[in-house]
C-alpha cells in the first residue's frame, strides 16, 4: 500500500493529497438500506468531485452482497464509503474491508456501530456528561402495555438505528402511541421514544484536518413542511427546509455547541468526518439528537455546506474525506 501515501502537508492546512493519484478508488454507495437512494446521491456527487480532483482511477460501486468478490477482481486500493444506513454505516461493511485489508474512509467499526445506534451513542454520550434528551426504548407496540412510559408527551418515535429520519414519528398522546411504534418496528426491533422538544433545530459538521477536530460553522434548520420537524421530505425535497448559516445564536452559545459536537465526535473515536445533531431549547440549552459517522453529501445536504461557509469546497471536502484513509 505505499504506493497509495504522499507527503503530507503542514500542521494548519489540510494537504492537497495523502493519496497517490493512480490509486484505485472504489466509491462505495447504493448498497441494501432504506437510505439506498439518498446514497446513491452522495456517491455520484463524490465520485465526479474525485475525477475531478484527479483521481481518473475512480469507480462507483453500487454495494450488494457479492461485494468482497467484487472489490478483489477489481483490485481496488482505497474504498470510499458513500453508503448510508445499515450494512455501510454500521461497521459492517467497515469490518469486511479490515478483513480485506483495504483503506477506507470515515470512522471504524467501533465508532460505526456505536453511532448507528441511538440508544448506546447516549450511553457513551451521557459518561462524558454530554446532554441527551430523556428518552427510553421498547422492543414493539406489543410491548407498550406492560411498559410504563415515564416521559412528557409529545413525544418522537424512533427506529433505534435508521438514517434519514426514516419510520420516525411525531404523536402527542398514547393512542397515536401504538401507531407510531408499529411504523418504526418495520425497520429495527428495537424504538426510541423520546421527548419532543420545540426549539431550533440544528447541525454541525466536524472535520479532522491533519488529525485534528474541528467544528465547522453551525447550521440552523427552519423546517416548512406540514410535519414541522425535520423529516425526510424536509431534508431531500428543494424548498422545504430554510437553511440558517451561520445560525443566529450567540457568540457563546456557538462555542458551547460546537465544543460538545467535537467532544461528541470523539466520545464515539469518530474518524474523518461526522455530523452531530442538536436541538436548543428556547432558553439556550442544547441537547445531543445523535451522531452521524456517513453524512450525506447530496446538493441538499448539510456538511458541504457547513464546509463552504469554512471556506471549503465541495472537492475540497471529498479531498478530505478521501485522506481519512490514511488514518491509523
Amino acid at each position: 500500500m505505499e504506493k497509495l501515501y504522499s507527503s503530507l502537508g503542514n500542521e494548519s492546512q489540510p494537504p492537497a493529497s495523502q493519496i497517490d493519484k493512480n490509486a484505485k478508488i472504489g466509491v462505495l454507495c447504493g448498497g441494501m438500506s432504506s437510505e439506498r437512494e439518498v446514497s446513491l446521491r452522495s456517491g455520484k456527487n463524490c465520485y465526479e468531485a474525485l475525477k475531478r480532483l484527479g483521481y481518473q482511477n475512480t469507480e462507483i460501486i453500487d454495494v450488494d452482497r457479492n461485494i468482497s468478490k467484487t472489490l478483489l477482481d477489481k483490485k481496488i486500493d482505497i474504498a470510499y464509503i458513500a453508503l448510508h444506513g445499515r450494512y455501510g454505516e454500521d461497521g459492517c461493511i467497515q469490518g469486511l474491508l479490515e478483513v480485506l485489508g483495504i483503506p477506507y474512509t470515515g470512522s471504524k467499526v467501533k465508532a460505526s456501530s456505536i453511532a448507528m445506534d441511538k440508544e448506546f451513542t447516549k450511553r457513551i454520550l451521557i459518561t462524558q456528561k454530554i446532554p441527551v434528551i430523556p428518552s427510553i426504548m421498547v422492543k414493539s407496540a406489543a410491548e407498550l402495555k406492560n411498559k410504563k412510559i415515564d416521559l412528557n408527551y409529545p413525544l418522537m418515535v424512533k427506529p433505534v438505528c435508521e438514517g434519514s429520519s426514516i419510520g420516525m414519528s411525531k404523536v402527542d398522546n398514547s393512542s397515536e402511541l401504538e401507531i407510531a411504534v408499529k411504523e418504526a418496528e418495520k425497520y429495527n426491533t428495537g424504538v426510541m421514544l423520546e421527548e419532543y422538544i420545540d426549539g431550533k433545530s440544528i447541525t454541525v459538521g466536524v472535520l479532522d484536518i491533519n488529525e485534528k477536530s474541528v467544528a465547522t460553522p453551525i447550521l440552523e434548520l427552519r423546517i416548512k413542511t406540514k410535519a414541522g420537524w425535520y423529516d425526510f421530505e424536509a431534508k431531500y425535497t428543494h424548498g422545504m427546509t430554510e437553511f440558517i448559516l451561520p445560525a443566529e445564536i450567540n457568540e457563546n452559545l456557538t462555542q458551547e455547541i460546537q465544543d460538545l459536537a467535537i467532544k461528541s465526535h470523539n466520545a464515539i473515536e469518530a474518524r474523518g468526518m461526522s455530523r452531530v445533531d442538536f436541538v436548543v431549547t428556547k432558553d439556550g440549552k442544547p441537547f445531543v439528537l445523535e451522531i452521524n459517522t456517513i453524512p450525506g453529501m447530496t446538493d441538499l445536504s448539510d456538511l458541504p455546506a457547513q464546509s463552504k461557509a469554512m471556506g471549503i469546497s465541495y472537492d475540497e471536502l471529498v479531498e478530505i474525506i478521501l485522506n481519512s484513509a490514511v488514518f491509523s
